[in-house]
């Protein structure tokens, strides 16, 4: 049977059916019911979420402040200083090195060029343990360019270290080979390679660049390396025409400004570059090949006659022009580690020495040119002169010699010589002092013009100042000191027809757009008159030609040789006193149309003879002969002079 009905469930007002309240259930209040009376538990309410939202807003409007302050501070207060940081990491500069000006002979020969080198640098900044992420990145940079450039790897650390933080550019090695930055290329490719594939591995190389740069190179080794000198560590001039036309050969570097990261430019982003300005090309003087057989002459002699030192100068008689400036013993300026020291520089301009016999044909000028003797003059000379202090003899003992003024100078009497120039003047004081003016005006006592550094102007006092010895011994030439330079050049005037043509080594230079300028014209001045330079070039025949002379060693077929022979007590650098001989030889040819003049002098030669006329006559005829060919010289056909050189009393 069915059970009986459940009571209808009550319905809400708004027609829906109204669920009961369970257990513990907060009571609904219906609109308009009537409160709870005092005493009833309070109803439940929600909180606002009103001051919860005004704090978050607080917060993050504080936040908001202070990212806008900051990007205040960034974009404007200090913009400049942050711009200049990024600029600074951003971009970097390098010095583009100007290329060195060749140096050439006279025929565009080579003689000094720069070859394409590089200069390993490096930005220390990009070596830190922040940028590298390890901490010993220097120390395994080091380890690896060490055996690369030569150096040692703790003077590289203090490079890649350095006590400026901020330093960004430093030169780790210079002037190093193509194939020295290829290896180091290599390796920074094989390390980025490296880094690549394992993430471990850390290009500590990342930060080594090159610049280009050049690297001086001599073509012929030791030929003419006093003349050129050489280019040091830092690419300047540091001797003979290198130095001296530095400026000339080094022109202007150049800049450029590029955008890096990570050690790489960034192609895309620009650069700006000042090109550099290569330097000026340098013509000498100076034959290559005259000059190698001067230089290959004094070294094998230096060499036979366990000498110290020998110079050969050759010089154009008409010009001045230096045609060879040999000296030996020399050095290769391509690998200055293996010279001596005391062999740097030009010994032919450097050392200062007493000529000896050579010199005495500045008396005999002095002689002629004064009217107080004639080539033919009698000269009665004795075994022995007593002047002064000083029993003065010849260089060996003879009976008296019944020479002409000619015959002193063929036999190169001392005796001879100091009673010739005794009549220069009433007394002796005043004699003395018109050989002085002689001797000036032949650049005695001067540097010869060149300009060359480390040249010596010699040494000669004031006639005033000549002790008792010196009024006889200057004649002959012992007293005072000169160059190798300075006795060419004397001969060079008495074969110009008695001007002195200042000596000159530069003909020009050739600037970067391909303009030559020639060297300024040398000075010239008048010693003695052309009719005394004759009579003197006739006496020096007589030197060569005469069997009595002392320079027959100096004879060339063919041709009429003008030369004088010198054996002078020399002065020991090391000591202050005298101490072996400086032996020499000088004279020009043609002798009656001259065209070159060839000097040598060699210092105490230790085995053989010590006599110029036998050591140094050899090296003249050496010397002059090739230079006649070269230069393609012809012989003049002229009869020697002949002159007497004694007579019967």
């Amino acid at each position: 049977m069915p059970g009986p009905a459940k009571p209808p469930r009550p319905r809400d007002p708004r027609g829906s059916v109204r669920r009961q309240p369970g257990p513990g259930a907060r009571p609904v209040r219906r609109p308009g019911a009537p409160r709870p009376a005092a005493g009833a538990a309070p109803a439940l309410r929600l909180g606002s979420p009103r001051p919860r939202l005004r704090m978050v807003g607080l917060a993050l409007t504080l936040v908001l402040t202070v990212f806008v302050v900051r990007l205040l501070q960034v974009q404007a207060v200090d913009a400049g200083a942050y711009a200049a940081k990024a600029e600074q990491n951003r971009y970097v500069v390098h010095t583009l090195a100007a290329e060195r000006g060749g140096i050439t002979d006279r025929n565009g020969v080579a003689l000094a060029i720069s070859e394409d080198a590089y200069d390993i640098t490096a930005d220390p900044t990009m070596f830190t343990s922040k940028q590298l992420k390890i901490g010993d990145g220097p120390e395994q940079a080091a380890a690896l360019l060490a055996p690369i450039l030569g150096k040692s790897q703790a003077d590289l650390l203090k490079l890649l270290r350095p006590e400026n933080k901020e330093l960004r550019y430093v030169r780790l090695a210079t002037r190093q080979t193509p194939q020295v930055w290829k290896q180091i290329k290599d390796l920074k490719a094989a390390l980025t390679a490296k880094a690549g594939t394992d993430g471990r591995t850390v290009n500590v190389l990342a930060g080594v660049f090159a610049d280009p740069s050049s690297q001086r190179v001599y073509p012929n080794g030791d030929l003419a390396a006093g003349i050129l000198g050489w280019v040091n560590a830092d690419g300047k001039g540091g001797g003979g025409i290198e130095s001296q036309l530095d400026k000339e050969l080094t022109g202007k570097d150049g800049k450029i400004r590029y955008a890096q990261s990570g050690g790489r430019e960034v192609p895309t982003a620009g650069s700006t570059e000042t090109p550099a300005v290569a330097g000026s090309d340098v013509e000498l003087t100076i034959d290559r090949d005259i000059q190698w057989a001067a230089q290959n002459a004094i070294t094998e002699q230096v060499k036979k006659s366990k000498a110290d030192r020998g110079y050969v100068v050759v010089q154009d008689t008409r010009t001045g022009q230096i045609l060879a400036m040999a000296n030996s013993p020399g050095f290769d300026p391509n690998d200055l580690s293996t010279a001596d020291a005391a062999d740097l520089g030009n010994a032919a301009l450097q050392d200062a020495y007493e000529p000896g016999s050579t010199a005495k044909v500045m008396s005999m000028a002095a002689v002629l040119e004064e009217h107080a003797a004639t080539p033919l003059t009698h000269v009665e000379v004795p075994n022995r002169l007593h002047r002064g202090d000083r029993l003065f003899k010849d260089d060996a003992d003879h009976a008296t010699w019944y020479l002409t003024l000619n015959g002193v100078l063929a036999k190169s009497s001392n005796i001879g010589t100091i009673l010739a120039t005794g009549q220069l003047g009433k007394t002796q004081a005043q004699a003395n002092q018109v050989l002085y003016s002689y001797l000036r005006k032949f650049g005695i006592g001067s540097y010869s013009g060149l300009g060359f550094p480390g040249e010596t102007k010699g040494i000669l006092a004031a006639p005033d100042k000549w002790s008792t010895s010196q009024q006889y011994t200057i004649p002959f030439g012992q007293g005072f000191s000169i160059n190798a330079m300075q006795a060419a050049s004397v001969y060079s005037t008495i074969a110009n027809g008695g001007v002195r043509v200042e000596p000159t080594l530069v003909r020009g230079t050739k600037g970067a757009d391909g303009r030559f300028t020639p060297a300024a014209q040398p000075k010239k001045s008048r010693v003695v008159s052309e009719k005394t330079a004759k009579t003197l070039a006739e006496m020096l025949e007589s030197v060569v030609d005469d069997q009595q002379g002392t320079g027959t060693k100096a004879a060339i077929p063919g041709y009429n040789v003008a030369g004088k022979t010198g054996t002078a007590n020399r002065v020991d650098p090391a000591t202050g006193r005298y101490s072996g001989y400086t032996s020499s030889f000088a004279g020009f040819a043609p002798a009656d149309k001259p065209r070159i003049t060839v000097y040598c002098a060699i210092q105490n030669s230790t085995q053989g003879s010590y006599f110029g006329g036998q050591i140094c006559g050899p090296i003249y005829k050496q010397v002059m002969e090739f230079a006649l060919k070269t230069l393609q010289i012809p012989p003049t056909g002229a009869k020697a002079a002949d002159l007497p050189v004694d007579y019967k009393p």
